[in-house]
């Protein structure tokens, strides 16, 4: 495929296609990694998964961003700290590869809880729209961003907001309560707050480039990620040698001392939610666009691709089907994505960009990435 200029809707596009393949495949992988081992699946268990999937992930950002030299930022300024002189952005950037080292495991162990691959996207996307929505507002009054939110991206909210209530609120006999579950609503706490602080950065970034310095997704990117893998590596260190004696904990560690026979292909695994990374980071900073806007781009693909996903499991893993609180879901997701398109073609022509399919559409019509 041609690479699409960059601030285009053709390369948004793009985007969001890579983005919502590897999300299926991650979303699959994580139920048949948890699968019982009497049905022939792998049986490992929520803290074997988290610590090898996560170490795959992490290493693929790592690796692409310091083999291909992302680290050299294009920096408004520079910071003389321990004799070297460093990009001033570090000053937030580390913060935000803080957020990421959080958003990590608790995106998986949401994946983890006793509901569908679909109902947990939901959740976790929903909480970020609205976040979205937060940033500009701030961000608008601060004076950073001088572009105005569309009605129709501020429709889109409403109704992927009427998304996650379906999934939060309709408990059937029998079903998990996610809402009266403290881990998982500790799980998402941390989650939600993590990701507002990232989003927010990542704006400010955007939002404050000094005139003629470029935009440098991809050195933001990778700095972020330096931070998060080291944060991931002294947090993983901690807990290994911790003394305390809890449950999970102690998964964690045998995860570590004594791997499940089958963790080579669980850190192989993770390297898809480490190529989502890539995309997601890309499509929240996308050029010329509001946090409202990329925010509702990034989180719808990855909602479909829990349709997506679910279908897929249920097909080839035997696990659940989507029930009709998801369906109906779903349906107010493609009304987001309808109200998501036209604000994409004011702002296509707002920036004079090249005209092309609005991307939200393109993406659930081609039903392959997340």
């Amino acid at each position: 495929m041609a690479r699409a200029a960059e601030g285009s809707t053709g390369r948004l596009l793009q985007l969001c296609s890579a983005y919502f393949s590897f999300y299926v495949v991650t979303g699959v992988t994580v139920k048949y990694f948890l699968g019982s081992a009497e049905k022939g699946f792998p049986g490992q268990n929520e803290m074997e998964f988290l610590a090898y999937s996560t170490l795959g992930g992490t290493l693929v950002c790592l690796l692409v961003a310091v083999g291909r030299g992302w680290y050299r930022l294009k920096s408004n300024g520079s910071i003389r700290l321990l004799g070297l002189n460093l990009p001033r952005e570090l000053l937030y950037i580390v913060p935000s590869g803080v957020c990421t080292a959080v958003v990590i495991p608790t995106t998986t162990l949401m994946y983890t809880l006793p509901i569908s691959v679909m109902v947990a996207m939901v959740i976790m996307r929903g909480s970020v729209i609205v976040i979205s929505r937060a940033v500009d507002a701030i961000q608008i009054r601060q004076g950073l961003l001088r572009k105005k939110v569309y009605r129709e991206e501020d429709l889109a909210v409403v109704f992927a907001l009427l998304a996650v209530g379906v999934n939060l609120l309709w408990v059937r006999e029998g079903s998990f309560e996610f809402l009266s579950s403290p881990a998982a609503v500790g799980v998402l706490g941390s989650y939600v707050a993590a990701y507002a602080l990232r989003i927010y950065i990542m704006n400010y970034y955007k939002n404050t480039r000094g005139k003629g310095v470029p935009q440098d997704n991809k050195g933001f990117f990778a700095l972020e990620q330096i931070s998060a893998t080291a944060t991931l590596a002294a947090v993983a260190a901690l807990l290994y040698f911790a003394p305390w004696e809890v449950g999970q904990l102690a998964q964690f560690r045998a995860a570590i001392a004594a791997p499940h026979p089958q963790w080579p292909g669980a850190v192989l695994a993770g390297t898809a939610y480490g190529a989502v990374a890539f995309f997601s980071v890309f499509i929240f900073m996308f050029q010329g666009r509001t946090a409202t806007f990329a925010g509702l781009v990034n989180r719808l693909t990855s909602l479909v691709a829990g349709t997506t996903a679910t279908l897929a499991s249920a097909l080839l893993l035997a696990s659940k089907y989507p029930k009709p609180e998801d369906w109906l879901s779903l349906g107010f997701i493609l009304v987001a994505v309808g109200f998501l398109s036209l604000a994409e073609r004011k702002r296509a022509s707002e920036l004079a960009l090249p005209s092309a399919p609005p991307p939200a559409p393109a993406t659930v019509g081609g039903a392959p990435s997340s």
